[in-house]
């Protein structure tokens, strides 16, 4: 089986593996269709894909079907993700002098490829329970007792069970941009269209998903109200900046063309005019101004975390980050009280002068 010749193809809002030998791997169409039924995430399914399509071509390339995959099979598949040449990187052992990493896959990438792969054969189980996962799974591990998960109730929080086979990943702060950074990132911005995307992200603390998802009726302008849609389809509403509400109303008057689709962004010219703006089209845009206002960082992810950010260091309650931003835990809120300095510093201060007064 040339296990190169296995490739993805999108149908009926899912993912399909095809090609020669393809139908070795019924079970990867089966476990993306049934993610699908279980109203997974579009992105979330669309990783797993890519995921489980390298998985395959990794077994062709290895003569070996899904049905002969063990333990050891798994631990030599994570080895070759471990020393796969990456674009961009150095292949085999070779450290790249630039950054000091080696060649391979981040654990970041590894640990998700690892999910998949997991899954998929957990969903093989659910089916066929005499079919045991060759996936090992390690004591189950709670999570640490923080935020709302701590108190007289946090010991009945749900155990997560993880993977032996897991690489440890380094914890990052998310980066936020600076004063400095914003304004000339936004300020190469020209369109209406892509400073009223911007100014979701800064000043409504919008990831780049939920913008695209909007429709014009989730804006209420007059108001000053967004109703957004999440991660795992919740639901909440955030206020919008009467500036980013000017643009937005200027866009719709002025630039977005005529079109049927209810979508709040779409094209602006080319063969998809009036079509929704892309994930892969809002990549471009960025990755374009990016350039063109010399800030590397200046990632939408990066807008977002910079409203965080603000949000912290003007002292505002982690409840009501956690609301705004969309958290499932206060604990992912609270990383942006270590991104403030301002609110360290504050509170560096007033606990030193505790400390004076009781000496």
């Amino acid at each position: 089986m040339a296990a190169s010749e296995l490739r993805l193809a999108r149908q009926d809002g899912g993912f399909t593996i095809e090609g020669a030998g393809a139908e070795r791997f019924e079970l990867i169409n089966d476990y993306l269709g049934y993610l699908l039924d279980r109203n997974y995430s579009p992105r979330t399914v669309e990783a797993y894909a890519f995921d489980l399509l390298a998985f395959a071509r990794w077994l062709g390339g290895e003569r070996l079907a899904l049905e002969a995959v063990t333990t050891d099979s798994i631990v030599r598949y994570l080895a070759a993700c471990r020393s796969a040449p990456v674009r961009g990187r150095p292949g085999g052992n070779v450290v790249s002098i630039r950054d000091g990493r080696s060649a391979g896959f981040a654990p970041s990438t590894i640990n998700r490829r690892l999910a998949a792969i997991a899954g998929l054969f957990g969903y093989r189980e659910m089916l066929d329970p005499s079919a045991r996962s060759p996936v090992p799974r390690g004591r189950a591990a709670r999570r640490a007792a923080r935020g709302e998960r701590s108190g007289e109730l946090g010991h009945l929080g749900r155990p997560r069970s993880r993977s032996r086979l897991r690489l440890r990943q380094p914890r990052r702060l998310p980066r936020a941009l600076d004063r400095d950074e914003l304004r000339a990132l936004i300020g190469s911005l020209r369109t209406h269209r892509d400073r009223a995307i911007a100014g979701l992200m800064v000043f409504s603390g919008l990831r780049s998903a939920e913008v695209l998802s909007l429709g014009v009726r989730d804006v209420d302008i007059a108001r000053g109200w967004v109703q957004v849609i999440g991660k795992g389809e919740k639901e909440r509403r955030v206020p919008l900046d009467p500036d980013v509400a000017s643009l937005i109303q200027t866009y719709l008057l002025v630039e977005r063309p005529e079109t049927t689709e209810s979508a709040l962004f779409v094209v602006a010219k080319g063969p998809n005019r009036g079509e929704p703006l892309s994930a892969a089209g809002l990549r471009t845009i960025f990755r374009y101004h990016r350039a063109k206002s010399g800030v590397p960082a200046g990632h939408p992810h990066a807008l977002r975390h910079s409203f965080g950010t603000a949000l912290a260091e003007a002292g505002v309650d982690l409840a009501v980050i956690q609301a705004l931003m969309g958290h499932d835990h206060v604990d992912s809120a609270a990383v942006y009280i270590h991104l403030a300095p301002t609110h360290l510093r504050s509170a560096y201060d007033a606990a030193r002068a505790r400390q004076r007064a009781r000496s």
